[in-house]
């Protein structure tokens, strides 16, 4: 069910909106010259983590090569932070949504969440 096209859809949004909203949390709750570095920084930490550190298959090769759990980890942490930016920014209905929509993501994504709980490589997205 993750290689669904309309779930790799959400997916891919969804990574797009933390991208945004780390980005917007770091302008709002930094002032001077700092606000522009922190617009900049932490959505490219984030996209750097999310890009590096993959399992194996998932869809490419890993440039650093996690176990599953880790990688879930990593992915509930930086979800996690642009919900809690979301909080802290304001936008409660937002955050309320967002949590949602990451929450049923991983359900529709049951096979890549299990697979990674159980530290096995996904096999979904190589073609057979």
């Amino acid at each position: 069910m993750n290689t669904n096209p309309i779930n790799l859809a959400v997916r891919f949004l969804l990574e797009i909106a933390m991208l945004i909203i780390l980005g917007c949390w770091g302008w709002h709750t930094s002032a001077g010259w700092m606000r522009y570095a922190a617009a900049l920084i932490l959505p490219v930490i984030a996209a750097t983590l999310w890009g590096v550190f993959r399992i194996q298959n998932d869809p490419k090769p890993a440039p650093v090569e996690v176990p599953g759990i880790v990688r879930l980890l990593l992915e509930w942490v930086l979800f996690g932070s642009a919900i809690f930016a979301l909080f802290s920014l304001g936008y409660f209905t937002l955050g309320i949504v967002m949590t949602i929509i990451v929450k049923l993501h991983y359900i529709v994504s049951y096979d890549r969440t299990w697979a990674m709980l159980q530290n096995k490589p996904y096999m979904g997205f190589i073609n057979k």
